[in-house]
């Protein structure tokens, strides 16, 4: 790495197109130093001028000074974008985009850096071996150094191909064993399927003939039950007829022994006396209440 911040290649690039500058510079400036000589010899040859005169000589002089400069601005402008066009297009070869920040261009301390490193390498030139002017241009798609690049990235891209295939076939034989194993898997699994289904239909038809049979043996008893019911229930009905049958002949029996105790108390001498005795008391009491309604106020 160098002052400016590049690698050996890219600084004697850099220092190539300052010596093509600096060489552009120099004719310009003698070409200016031509036009003060120019008019020396041909318009300073009296010894006096007026006024209009020197303005006049001033003028034309201004105007190709002018001319002059104006024409080296442009021309390195031109000459910048042709620089700039080389390197773009060889980026662009590669999918590349480059980016400029214009605002660096006027950046005074990376200037005088530029300034004191041209001071450097061209003051010193005397001391270090002069770079051959001639070298080669920016080296295209299809010349050594780019192609070169691009069989590195071939040979490259081919080598990891080489692995995706490799992988791709490991992939693809652990995929067929999987496979293998899935379908053993499904044919153990239907096997399993089809002996339980079996032992299922098996098992069905026993707990059939069992439900069968206890069906069979709950239906039985309950036609026992029901029988013992309906036995117990004629014989209940039966002893039922005959208790009430008992109770009416009770009640009757009870009946005619009321009416036979009657007809014997009233037929003794206490009913005869007790009855004389409530009619005696009756005739009191009406006696009383003649007697107490004499003496009761009139409304």
């Amino acid at each position: 790495m160098a002052e400016l911040g590049l690698n050996e290649h890219h600084q004697n690039e850099v220092i190539n197109y300052m010596r093509f500058a600096r060489s552009k510079r120099g004719l310009r400036l003698k070409t200016v130093d031509s036009c003060f000589q120019d008019l020396k010899e041909s318009r300073l040859v009296e010894e006096t001028f007026t006024v209009d005169e020197v303005s006049e000589v001033l003028s034309g002089l201004q105007a190709v000074v002018y001319s002059e400069v104006e024409s080296e601005l442009i021309n390195t402008a031109h000459t910048n974008v042709l620089l700039l066009r080389q390197l773009f297009s060889q980026a662009e070869k590669w999918y590349l985009k480059l980016q400029t920040d214009i605002s660096e261009l006027e950046n005074r301390e990376l200037l005088e850096q530029v300034a004191e490193f041209e001071k450097a390498e061209f003051t010193s030139s005397n001391k270090k071996p002069i770079i051959d002017t001639m070298k080669p241009k920016l080296a295209p798609l299809n010349e050594g150094g780019t192609t070169e690049l691009l069989n590195k990235e071939i040979s490259r891209l081919q080598e990891e191909n080489e692995k995706l295939k490799s992988r791709l076939k490991t992939t693809e034989m652990q995929a067929t064993h999987a496979l293998d194993e899935k379908s053993k898997l499904e044919r153990a699994l239907q096997d399993l399927q089809l002996d339980q289904g079996n032992q299922k239909d098996f098992i069905k038809a026993q707990d059939l003939n069992d439900l069968e049979n206890t069906v069979a043996a709950l239906k039985s008893e309950f036609q026992k039950t029901l029988n013992d019911k309906t036995e117990n229930q004629k014989s209940l009905e039966e002893n039922l007829a005959t208790a009430k049958h008992d109770l009416l002949r009770v009640q009757e029996q009870l009946s005619m022994a009321e009416k036979e105790s009657e007809k014997k108390f009233q037929q003794t001498a206490a009913y005869r006396n007790m009855k004389e005795i409530l009619t005696r008391k009756n005739d009191q009491i009406k006696d009383l209440r003649r007697r107490l309604a004499k003496y009761e106020p009139e409304d």
